[in-house]
């Protein structure tokens, strides 16, 4: 997936951003991540975001919360520590659901490194952002490609969906250019919060792939859980 051409370098991506801190999703550079939006809070935050550059930052809640629970704000809504690293995404498609919600598509553009939340009056909470960490998010990851195994990337899927009792479309897998395999494999396994941050985090793409292969090793080897029938998306 190619990126809008309104983001060239990181200078044209803005430094304060909206979040919305989700376990377990992730959005990456040139993926597509669909949401349903219900929570007053993220709903206003679309509505904003519709009006003014379309754009949000996805971000994990950290893995690690204080002993004494999560904290909430002063309307009364959690607030959990995020994480570090988070990606910025574009509001790419919305429509309303006619019950209250909101169905979008978001496009992955860059990952971004959390400076600081910042004071906001908002029912949504908001971050200054700094991209130089992730500035090849911006260039065509067609060269890193070539790198990868992408034969071994399929056995070793095709073990874990076994293992795992998963059904997959494996014309469209087949079909898919690798950087989009990694990345949706990436974006659809379910993964905890500290893998799926590993993941994102990983430079480039081609250690983002020698990651998931361990991870899918791993969970092929631990036959003692049982079997998620979710069919991999």
């Amino acid at each position: 997936m190619a990126i809008n051409a309104l983001y060239q370098s990181t200078s044209d991506l803005p430094e304060k951003i909206a979040v919305f801190p989700l376990a377990r999703a992730l959005v990456l550079p040139r993926s597509q991540l669909p949401l349903n939006i219900f929570e007053p809070r993220y709903l206003a935050m679309i509505d904003d975001t519709i009006g003014n550059d379309r754009v949000i930052g996805m971000i994990q809640p950290s893995a690690t919360q204080p002993a004494s629970g999560i904290p909430v704000d002063s309307n009364g809504q959690d607030k959990p520590a995020l994480c570090n690293v988070g990606c910025l995404a574009r509001v790419s498609s919305f429509r309303e659901s006619g019950d209250g919600r909101y169905f979008i598509i978001l496009d992955g553009i860059c990952r971004f490194e959390l400076v600081e939340e910042m004071a906001a009056t908002t029912l949504y909470r908001q971050v200054r952002a700094s991209y130089a960490p992730f500035a090849i998010d911006l260039k065509n990851p067609q060269d890193q490609e070539k790198e990868i195994d992408r034969q071994q990337l399929l056995d070793t899927l095709r073990g874990y969906l076994e293992q795992r009792q998963l059904s997959a479309d494996w014309k469209e897998i087949e079909a898919t250019p690798t950087a989009g395999l990694v990345n949706s494999l990436t974006m659809s396994c379910p993964f905890e919060i500290t893998e799926k941050q590993a993941l994102l985090e990983a430079p480039t793409l081609i250690e983002r792939n020698e990651c998931l292969l361990a991870l899918l090793q791993m969970a092929s080897a631990n036959t003692g859980s049982p079997p998620d029938n979710t069919p991999l998306q």
